[in-house]
């Protein structure tokens, strides 16, 4: 008999949706977990009484995590303390002036009809469209099944209305978005997002272009930082018998006649369960965690064709003052040339850009609790990648830091250099170390069209039976509701097939 019915490997978001769920469904289910907190990069950490967020900065689309709670016989917002998140973004220009957008549609096309009268109107019919896509996508796309081409059809027949949105997947992120804005000032505030997907606007689908509305439809960032989410998914985990142990390595999967038949820990302990669930890298699951004599050679190759998404560092800075910006979350404001002139010179060259060129997330506007009386926490993520020309992370790491303080003292955070009490960086290599993710791949696999649904690894294995994905690997791909979306698909199909 085996010593639990389901082992998850890795207490992601993802990997503890997925947990919990099964437990509630009556499995005897065990977390392992390497590292000693749960989340991965949706967590939190405190130094010097400072609480910087590990990597995820907000909660959005939140319609997912709704589903995962009330499969749990709970609500989201009774198990998350969620505080509302408005104006949704701030943009920086490289002459310090800013333009902000409330949550509001309405109040987001008055602010663009200022810099283009043409553009806010574009914008209500932009938002009209996304909205109807959105609520497709919420409704089947993300909680449904993309494990084969029957899987495709049944989502198509099941939701007509997603037949509207398909000339979406023959455009790119830039195609779509400059048939509906015209001013170059306006499309700056909505080029960078193309980057939530790893690749620059001339490379994301076309369906990606609802990211400058989806945001628009509610954010929320929870109380006491990112970490709550897991932290709730493990709290109702627990009450169904969920186990969850921390600092327990797994370095391989048990596979018996190409059955998976428990795990493998750092120590050399075996435990066994008749379900396998992982948490972790696709890549790194079936190349180096599964003995190759149980894969098939066409397993092997398509996993080797799969690129790892892209990595950024994370900068985090405690201040002593309010910083001047006007949003929780603030973009220094690009051009879609610019932002496709980053991948092509700078990412695919390994060359780290000379300007600080990304995201700033000031948690402490809406969380003051998350610093000390009268101090501020910033997460700034500035855009690297892993892999850097004649050096490495280790050698550039401190200038990097100094450099991306610098760059934004000058135009974008006046006075923060004078301000600044602690610094902590985690660069790519760092994430790699910490939260064993191969060259650090927030996503774990690249996102562009080739490797969406059916081209992602299947959440049910085909090779290996009783192992299941969840997380950034899998449909629907990475971001914190599409991991507990997976976790929600995962548990399904565990309970149609096992």
């Amino acid at each position: 008999m085996a010593d639990y019915d389901v082992i998850v490997i890795g207490a992601g978001c993802g990997g503890l949706s997925a947990a919990s769920i099964l437990a509630s469904q009556g499995r005897k289910t065990l977390v392992l977990e390497q590292s000693d907190h749960v989340g991965g990069c949706c967590s939190t950490f405190e130094k010097e009484g400072y609480h910087f967020d590990v990597g995820a900065s907000i909660v959005e689309e939140i319609q997912p995590t709704e589903i995962a709670f009330e499969m749990l016989g709970t609500k989201f917002q009774d198990e998350v303390d969620l505080i509302d998140v408005d104006p949704m973004m701030s943009f920086i220009y490289k002459d310090g002036s800013k333009v902000t957008y409330p949550l509001s549609v309405e109040g987001t096309a008055e602010v663009i009809a200022k810099m283009s009268p043409e553009d806010g109107e574009a914008f209500r019919r932009f938002s009209k469209y996304f909205e109807g896509f959105t609520e497709v996508l919420m409704k089947g796309f993300f909680v449904s099944p993309a494990t084969s081409l029957s899987d495709m059809a049944r989502l198509v027949f099941n939701t007509p209305a997603l037949m509207k949105y398909l000339p979406l997947f023959a455009k790119t992120y830039q195609e779509v978005l400059t048939s509906y804005f015209k001013s170059e000032a306006v499309q700056r505030t909505m080029a960078y997002q193309s980057l939530y997907l790893g690749l620059p606007p001339e490379l994301v689908s076309g369906l990606f272009a609802l990211l400058p509305y989806s945001e628009h439809e509610g954010i929320w960032y929870p109380r006491g930082g990112m970490v709550q989410i897991p932290l709730a998914f493990q709290r109702c985990g627990e009450k169904f018998g969920m186990e969850v142990r921390l600092d327990t390595e797994v370095v391989q999967v048990l596979v018996r006649n190409k059955r998976a038949a428990g795990v493998l820990l750092g120590d050399g302990t075996e435990i066994t369960a008749d379900i396998v669930v992982s948490d972790i890298n696709a890549i790194k699951l079936y190349l180096d965690m599964i003995p190759q004599d149980q894969l098939p050679w066409l397993a092997r190759v398509g996993m080797k064709s799969y690129e790892y998404s892209k990595s950024v560092p994370m900068v985090y800075v405690g201040l002593d003052y309010e910083p001047p910006l006007e949003a929780h979350h603030s973009i220094i404001a690009s051009s879609m040339e610019e932002v496709n002139d980053y991948w092509y010179n700078n990412a695919k060259k390994g060359r780290l850009p000379e300007k600080m060129f990304g995201l700033i997330c000031w948690p402490t506007m809406s969380d003051p609790a998350l610093a000390p009386e009268g101090h501020h926490a910033l997460n700034l993520i500035p855009e690297g990648f892993y892999d850097l020309a004649g050096t490495d992370w280790d050698a550039e790491k401190q200038p990097f830091v100094e450099r991306t303080i610098e760059d934004l003292d000058s135009y974008a955070i006046p006075g923060l250099k004078e301000h600044v009490t602690i610094t902590d960086c985690a660069t790519p290599m760092d994430f790699e170390r910490r939260l064993l993710m191969p060259k650090g791949a927030i996503y774990d696999i690249q996102e562009d069209l080739t490797e969406q649904t059916i081209f992602r690894p299947s959440a049910r294995s085909k090779s290996i039976k009783g192992l299941y994905l969840v997380g950034n690997s899998t449909h629907p791909g990475g971001g914190v509701p599409t991991v507990i979306a997976s976790g929600i698909i995962a548990s399904k199909l565990i309970d149609r097939y096992e």
